[in-house]
């Protein structure tokens, strides 16, 4: 594309290689100086008609110097006028082919600018509406975020509640297990402690833990192992849950008394060994403690993510992991899609900025095509006001000339000539006579 700036108004227009062509072949001279030429042929016929016809004209009247001087000033006159009416017509035609060449440039240039401003405007339009978009998933998302807050309030709201009321409902059994503790010789109500868990578990397996695997821990290729493992998992097969079990029942010990801590060492090593989350003990040593009898006990402080409890909470506190980590995992779950979402916001807004330093890098290439076009045709228009300037100077010589024509009389060719009034003042008589 070029652009073209008209000498007069300062209007700026674009035109494609094609239309600019069609002006830089208009703009050319050879059609001016093919116009002039036979022009010039014209005036040299019009001349040669008109010098045979003074030459017949003079060898008819020889004896009559009078009519043949008056003829010839008439002949003068007439080609001065004549040529003065040409160069009027010329010029005329001239100024009317420069218009006419002016208006075509100006109707291409606006035309070239209009289809211009509609790839812009469709250019913003479209990037408007990719904007649009983007904005538009961007509140879906926070919409969705939100939902899931509360949501995940909600469930926290729901699960207290249930702990709660399931915290009541143990308490009356709190005492019962007190109780039963002193009385116990090696059975628990027929059962060890651990055969006890299983039996809970797998009451609730069907129903609470559909897709949990929990089973005696047998792998001692690492020197120790714990007593149970506990890992639950998704409908799709993702595990979002693990836990070590380690059952400790005071009269499984020695004579020698046991505190919960010494174990934890021990549980920890367990747990990191065969790749679980969580590590619980399930104890009944200090019987007495009421830091242990009073519930879950929290000892995360010394390793992490490790809890003490009574038999009683066994299945309670697998409830509260299992619900936590489920939801964490959904929470995993919409990060990463999130992610996702994010990644392809972040690769479209890659796509638009490319394309947009492509459109930039070429709009910059042909506008340095234009500028160089328009120095051209600032060259050639300036060509052109020369000739123009020329041609008006050659008419103003010519009215100077046909003004000195008009001007001419036999008084001012006899002024001055005495020879000459003579001969006009005996022709004057002669005609009288």
């Amino acid at each position: 594309m070029h652009e073209i700036k008209c000498p007069k108004c300062g209007e700026v227009f674009q035109v494609d290689e094609s239309g600019y062509a069609a002006i830089l072949a208009q703009v050319r001279d050879a059609e001016f100086h093919r116009e002039l030429h036979e022009r010039a042929v014209q005036l040299s016929r019009e001349k040669d008609d008109a010098l045979k016809l003074a030459t017949t004209k003079a060898e008819m009247e020889k004896a009559q110097s009078l009519v043949e001087l008056q003829q010839e000033n008439e002949r003068l006159k007439n080609q001065l006028s004549a040529l003065g009416k040409d160069k009027d017509l010329e010029k005329a035609q001239s100024a009317a082919h420069y218009v006419q060449q002016i208006e075509q440039l100006k109707a291409q240039v606006a035309v070239n600018e209009k289809d211009k401003q509609i790839a812009v405007i469709a250019a913003v339009d479209a990037q408007k509406e990719t904007l649009a978009q983007k904005e538009q998933i961007i509140m879906q998302l926070e919409n969705r975020l939100k939902e899931n807050e509360k949501d995940s309030l909600l469930k926290e709201q729901n699960l207290k509640e249930s702990f709660n009321a399931q915290l009541k409902a143990k308490d009356a059994a709190i005492d019962f297990y007190k109780d039963l503790k002193t009385k116990m010789s090696t059975k628990m109500v027929g059962e060890t402690l651990e055969q006890h868990c299983e039996i809970e578990f797998n009451r609730l397996r069907m129903t609470a833990f559909p897709y949990a695997y929990f089973e005696k821990d047998n792998d001692a290729k690492t020197g120790s192992k714990g007593d149970y493992i506990f890992r639950d998992k998704t409908e799709d097969g993702v595990e979002f849950l693990s836990i070590m079990f380690e059952m400790k029942n005071e009269m499984d010990t020695t004579a020698t008394k046991h505190k919960n801590e010494d174990f934890f060492k021990e549980l920890d090593k367990d747990r990191n060994e065969k790749g679980c989350e969580y590590a619980v003990l399930v104890s009944l040593l200090e019987n007495n403690s009421e830091l242990y009898n009073s519930g879950i006990v929290d000892v995360s402080y010394r390793y992490p993510k490790m809890y003490v409890i009574r038999p009683q909470f066994f299945i309670p506190l697998i409830t509260l992991l299992r619900n936590a980590s489920l939801n964490s995992a959904q929470y995993r779950r919409q990060a990463l899609e999130l992610r996702n979402q994010n990644i392809d916001i972040t690769n479209f807004e890659k796509k638009l900025s490319d394309f947009q330093e492509k459109f930039g890098r070429n709009y910059q290439f042909a506008s340095d095509r234009f500028n160089k076009a328009i120095e051209e045709i600032d060259k050639t228009i300036d060509h052109l006001q020369k000739t123009k300037e020329a041609l008006l100077a050659s008419d103003n010589n010519l009215r100077l000339a046909n003004n000195k024509a008009q001007d001419l009389t036999i008084k001012h060719l006899t002024h001055n000539n005495p020879t000459m009034k003579q001969k006009f003042a005996e022709l004057a008589d002669k005609d009288e006579w």
